[in-house]
C-alpha cells in the first residue's frame, strides 16, 4: 500500500528520489528544516530554507505556486560568493499549512521577517523577488529597510493593480483547474522563452510540491486573500534594479510598463528570456547582481 505523506517533510523527501534535474537535486541536500518562533505551532511545524555558499547573505523569494527549486540554476553562480537563503514562501512549496490559516501578503512578509530574526540576519541583506516574489519583495524591503540594502527584482509581479479576492467556491474550482497535468505544462512552457526548453525536469519542478498536505485549502485562502497586488507603493528607499525578458509571455506590455513607470529605477531587457531570467539567463542575473553592488 502506497504510504501518504503527512508532513512537507515526508513529501520532500519521497520526492526527493525521484528529481531529474542534477541542480535541483544539489538545492534539496542543502534545506535546512526550521522551527520559527511565532509562526510555527509546535516544535514538529518546520519551514524548509535552502541555505548555501559563504559570504554576503541573499535572501531570494520565489514566484507563485512554487518554490525554492526556483532557482535552482542561479545558485552555481553565486553560491561562491554569497550565502544565499532561498526559503519557499509562507503557504507555498513545502511549508507546513496550518489549518484555517490566513494566507494573505501580510503573512508571507511575517515569515520572512521571522526568518531574518532567526537566522540572525540584521544587515547588509541583499533581496531578490521573481515574479509574484518581486511584490512580495517590496513590503518586506519596506519594513525591514534598516536590514536589506538593495533589490533586484526578476520580472515582477503584483506592483501595481488592485487585489481582487476570489470568493468561494470558485477559489476552490480555480485551485482544481490548477493542478490538471495539462494546466501546469502549458503554464510551464508560457514562463520560458522557447516553449521547447520546457522539458521533462522543468515540467518536473514546476509540478513537485502539489501533494504537499494543504496544498489545495491554502491556495484557496491565498484567493480568497486577493492574491499580490499593488505591493508597489511607497517605494523602498534602497537601491533597486529590475530585469525583464524580452520574450516574456506571462506579463503583458502594459502590466511591464505600469510597473517602470511606477519604480523609475534602472532596468534592463534581456534578449532570448521569458517570464523567468533567473531560468533562462542565470548568468545574466548573476552579473547583474555582482555589477550592481553598493
Amino acid at each position: 500500500m502506497k504510504k501518504i505523506s503527512t508532513t512537507p517533510l515526508e513529501e520532500l523527501n519521497k520526492v526527493k528520489a525521484t528529481l531529474i534535474d542534477p541542480l535541483a537535486i544539489q538545492i534539496t541536500e542543502s534545506i535546512n528544516w526550521i522551527y520559527l518562533k511565532g509562526i510555527s505551532f509546535n516544535s514538529t511545524d518546520l519551514y524548509p530554507i535552502a541555505i548555501i555558499g559563504e559570504g554576503k547573505p541573499i535572501l531570494l523569494l520565489h514566484g507563485f505556486d512554487s518554490c525554492f527549486m526556483e532557482y535552482r540554476r542561479l545558485v552555481p553562480y553565486l553560491a561562491k560568493k554569497f550565502k544565499l537563503i532561498i526559503p519557499d514562501l509562507f503557504g507555498f512549496g513545502f511549508c507546513p499549512r496550518p489549518q484555517n490559516g490566513n494566507y494573505g501578503t501580510d503573512s508571507i512578509v511575517q515569515h520572512l521577517e521571522q526568518v531574518l530574526k532567526t537566522l540572525d540576519l540584521s544587515s547588509g541583506i541583499g533581496l531578490i523577488g521573481a515574479s509574484m516574489g518581486g511584490g512580495i519583495a517590496m513590503k518586506l524591503a519596506r519594513s525591514k529597510q534598516a536590514e536589506i540594502n538593495r533589490l533586484l527584482l526578476l520580472s515582477p509581479a503584483g506592483l501595481t493593480g488592485k487585489s481582487t479576492p476570489i470568493p468561494s467556491p470558485l477559489d476552490a474550482l480555480g485551485v482544481c483547474f490548477l493542478k490538471q497535468r495539462f494546466v501546469r505544462e502549458d503554464l510551464c512552457k508560457k514562463a520560458f522563452s522557447n516553449p521547447k526548453d520546457a522539458g521533462i525536469s522543468e515540467k518536473q519542478i514546476a509540478s513537485i510540491h502539489l501533494n504537499v498536505p494543504g496544498w489545495r485549502p491554502s491556495l484557496a485562502a491565498f484567493a480568497r486573500s486577493g492574491g499580490v497586488a499593488n505591493c508597489g507603493l511607497p517605494l523602498p528607499a534602497q537601491p533597486m534594479s529590475v530585469l525583464w525578458g524580452a520574450n516574456d509571455r506571462i506579463l503583458n506590455n502594459n502590466l511591464r510598463k505600469s510597473c517602470m513607470d511606477l519604480l523609475s529605477c534602472p532596468s534592463q531587457e534581456i534578449q532570448n528570456c521569458g517570464h523567468l531570467p533567473h531560468i533562462d539567463k542565470p548568468d545574466v542575473v548573476a552579473s547583474t547582481w555582482e555589477s550592481n553592488s553598493y
